[in-house]
């Protein structure tokens, strides 16, 4: 049906003719010997015991292996019409291809087991119709992060460690194809003129690529995976990186509108916490998000999603996300959140949250509350705004009302290591108090850190005038006397 050249008889309406041309080339005793055990395995699987289907077995993933893929993948497209695959569905385009590359193994006589038959048909159909070697990885929920570095080489991030995966690629060729289908879905590229690019996942995961001439070793792919089921504040409490009170001061911060820095290192979890923290927003609040690659995944109604844009190859066009965050302003939003703070829009986005855009939400790459405080008023400066130093402490503390800090430790686990309040100022300094603080104890015989979340003895919080207004009061004071006694034990 799909065939470019009809004499070779790979289409599939050749099928169960096309094997017989070959047949009479090689040696007489050479396809009895060939086709004999495709046959047999099938009927003897069943009767013997287990242990002689390993013997038989060849061990996947060789060298061997991918030569035959190799081979296959280059007679399959010089075979199939690929304007043609394209008008099909997913499922009519795998059926189609399985023909194909069935027919091809028949012909070039590889002599291979079913189980290793049916595992080359769905790598290859991953490679014309997916991403390739990254399908079965992309698949797993369990895996945090996938780090490509050139076609011979994979991690993956599993529990907070990382391993080396036994995924490759066929060459740096499939790779960069791989990587230029992926960002290609939302409107950007990636090539020798344009070798750095941002994009992400139809279900939201990061992706970054950085290809040759930047990138000496091959292509450099790394995907943030975003889990198919969504964290909430009570999952995030079963896996020990909050208290159940923490949790619920949490909630009332993001239900009485504080406006909130989400701050931590790379990994640390911000981006998911930022998602719990917003399912406490109100349904009938309009929010903003601005983004350079869209992964918050807001829960409510009435949310207007926006995403930076890259200059073309003229260098032209670009959008930033100091423009998102100024346009935001017009747009009359109710709440404000930018998915992660960089630069001189820093300086628009406290704006907003002193200007009647209370519960507005950031992130911030800082290791401590106050680390994160010092690299805003850089970001300002970076702007090339000329203000006293005074001054931009006074709009930092005017607007700021609560830093969480997140931190990846050691032993690979995520825990919520402060919850701090900005206060005020006291001459030329921002005055902060932590709310609550994680302290490690020490490490359990397998390596695992112990350790616990502990009040800081606050009774009244600086926000509680706002709580009061929320009805949230009486709530807010149980969950710091909860907190305060188990402190104490």
């Amino acid at each position: 049906m799909f065939g470019k050249r009809g004499n070779e008889g790979f289409g599939k309406a050749g099928g169960t003719i096309a094997p017989p041309p070959p047949v009479p080339q090689p040696s007489p005793s050479a396809p009895a010997i060939l086709v004999e055990p495709q046959r047999e395995p099938p009927r003897q699987q069943v009767p013997p015991p287990p242990m002689q289907t390993p013997q038989r077995k060849r061990p996947t993933r060789t060298d061997e292996y991918y030569d035959t893929k190799a081979q296959v993948f280059s007679a399959l497209i010089d075979t199939i019409d690929l304007s043609q695959l394209a008008k099909l569905d997913g499922e009519s385009a795998r059926e189609e291809i399985r023909d194909i590359v069935n027919d091809i193994i028949t012909i070039k006589n590889f002599a291979m087991s079913i189980s290793e038959q049916e595992e080359l048909l769905e790598d290859i159909c991953n490679d014309v119709l997916g991403y390739g070697p990254l399908e079965p990885l992309l698949a797993r929920d369990d895996i945090a992060d996938i780090m490509v570095n050139g076609a011979g080489q994979t991690f993956i991030e599993v529990g907070g460690k990382t391993i080396e995966s036994e995924i490759r690629f066929r060459d740096n060729s499939q790779l960069l194809s791989i990587c230029q289908r992926i960002v290609s879905q939302v409107g950007r590229r990636v090539d020798e003129s344009s070798p750095i690019c941002d994009a992400r996942l139809p279900d939201g995961s990061r992706v970054n690529v950085i290809a040759p001439p930047l990138a000496i070793d091959g292509p450099a792919l790394t995907i943030r995976k975003f889990k198919k089921d969504k964290l909430n504040l009570e999952q995030l409490v079963r896996f020990g990186a909050i208290t159940p009170e923490g949790a619920t001061l949490l909630q009332i911060i993001g239900r009485v509108r504080c406006n909130v820095v989400i701050s931590g290192g790379t990994g640390s979890g911000k981006t998911t916490l930022l998602n719990c923290l917003t399912r406490y927003i109100d349904v009938d609040e309009r929010v903003i998000t601005c983004e350079d690659t869209a992964e918050l995944q807001l829960q409510q109604p009435h949310v207007v999603r926006l995403e930076t844009r890259p200059p073309n190859i003229e260098g032209e066009g670009e959008i930033t996300m100091r423009d998102l965050v100024k346009n935001c302003l017009r747009m009359r939003p109710e709440r404000i959140i930018v998915g992660e703070v960089r630069g001189p829009e820093v300086f628009d986005l406290l704006q907003a949250m002193n200007t009647g855009h209370d519960g507005s939400m950031g992130t911030i790459h800082s290791n401590s509350p106050r680390e994160c405080l010092s690299r805003i008023e850089s970001m300002i400066a970076m702007g090339g705004f000329t203000l006293p130093a005074k001054t931009v402490r006074e709009i930092i503390s005017g607007s700021i009302d609560i830093i969480v800090q997140a931190a990846r430790l050691r032993d690979g686990s995520r825990r919520i290591t402060q919850i701090t309040e900005v206060i005020g100022m006291e001459g030329d300094v921002i005055i902060t108090q932590d709310l609550m603080r994680y302290e490690i104890d020490g490490e359990d015989a397998s390596g695992k850190l112990i350790g616990r979340h502990k009040s800081t003895g606050i009774g009244k919080p600086h926000f509680w005038d706002r709580a009061r207004y929320f009805n949230e009061e009486k709530r807010l004071a149980a969950a710091l006397d909860e907190m305060e006694a188990k402190s104490k034990d």
